[in-house]
């Protein structure tokens, strides 16, 4: 018989972390035809969830959700009309639940994992079974609980609106887990990878998972001219990363090849007083494209893409326990993490 009750943390917009609350015995929803209990082993963090409680999340969101979109466990029940999944499969969830191919529509935007609809931080979930996805088997569930967001968003930048290519180069900023896994992605595709850090220690970490030239931003402030010059005929950069924001934009605009694109991720830098124009599209002829994680049927294709190439995600040294969230918060708010930092659930 499946479990009445859960443990789990609920949140409330622009309180901050304080608002971070602590439930041991959640009323449990009685599953529908087509949905999916799952049993939680872990969850990651991710840059989103820390901006709902401090008010600076733009997209759809409401008080008292459970936060945390990235999860993965065990199906321990089915609805009985769930087709997609049985009892015991390992599983993780879709960023938005009704994402499933194609673009986005303001619909599908409304359906956050995290934001709207009730998230990862918790010890079970009911879910839609659309809105789940069979987890890579070469994955630990640390490993497999970095997937929906940051992967996802990742694999959506090089391959959702053009296709990497061998040879192509890319530009990543920082060593956030966006950033990491683009690098990992680009190394495996057989791409170019330029990367930007602030830190040298950070840099030799970049330059053993196959970066080929490391740029230190406080050191090289004019690092877009700089990545520019490092590729073939100093023709500039296929695919940005950008996760900076507007304090980071004007260098990106500076490194973008003719035709390359810029996907527009984050705003990690700060909002900035200045920011490019629109026209800085035109004069260096490119595409600045906003990207909001992806669907399904990308994560379907990168999940296999992962297991194929035995791509391992890079998990901070740090992992928190459920019960310690709020800790994890303030963790990653101090940016004291590298790559994804998890949460152990069970």
């Amino acid at each position: 018989m499946a479990p009445s009750t859960t443990e789990q943390w609920t949140v409330q917009i622009k309180a901050g972390f304080d608002s971070l609350k602590w439930d041991e015995s959640a009323p449990l929803p009685k599953l529908g035809d087509h949905d999916v209990l799952v049993k939680f082993h872990a969850a990651s963090l991710n840059y989103r969830d820390l901006l709902i409680p401090k008010g600076q999340y733009g997209f759809a969101q409401r008080d008292g959700v459970v936060p945390g979109s990235d999860g993965a466990g065990t199906v321990e029940a089915v609805g009985p009309r769930v087709t997609r999944f049985q009892v015991g499969q390992r599983v993780a969830t879709l960023f938005n639940q009704g994402h499933l191919a194609g673009s986005l529509t303001p619909e599908t935007a409304a359906t956050g994992v995290g934001g709207v609809i009730d998230g990862t931080f918790r010890r079970r979930g009911a879910f839609h079974e659309e809105g789940l996805v069979e987890v890579p088997s070469n994955l630990n569930w640390l490993e497999a609980a970095t997937l929906s967001c940051a992967a996802l968003t990742a694999w959506n930048a090089l391959y959702g609106l053009r296709r990497l290519l061998p040879g192509d180069t890319i530009l990543t900023q920082g060593t956030g887990g966006v950033s990491l896994f683009a690098v990992q992605f680009a190394v495996a595709a057989g791409a170019r990878v330029i990367s930007t850090t602030s830190s040298d220690e950070k840099g030799e970490i970049l330059k053993k998972l196959g970066v080929q030239h490391v740029l230190n931003y406080t050191t090289d402030p004019n690092w877009g001219e700089t990545a520019k010059s490092l590729t073939p005929g100093k023709e500039g950069v296929d695919y940005i990363l950008e996760v900076g924001g507007p304090k980071t934009l004007a260098q990106s605009f500076k490194a973008i090849k003719i035709d390359g694109i810029i996907g527009i991720i984050g705003f990690l830098g700060g909002q900035g007083k200045e920011s490019p124009s629109f026209l800085q599209c035109l004069s260096n002829i490119c595409t600045v494209r906003g990207v909001l994680v992806g669907n399904r049927q990308q994560f379907e294709e990168m999940n296999r893409a992962i297991e194929a190439i035995n791509l391992k995600p890079v998990v901070d040294k740090k992992v928190f326990r459920l019960e310690e969230l709020r800790e994890a918060y303030q963790y990653m708010w101090d940016q004291k993490h590298f790559g994804k930092l998890c949460i152990e659930i069970s």
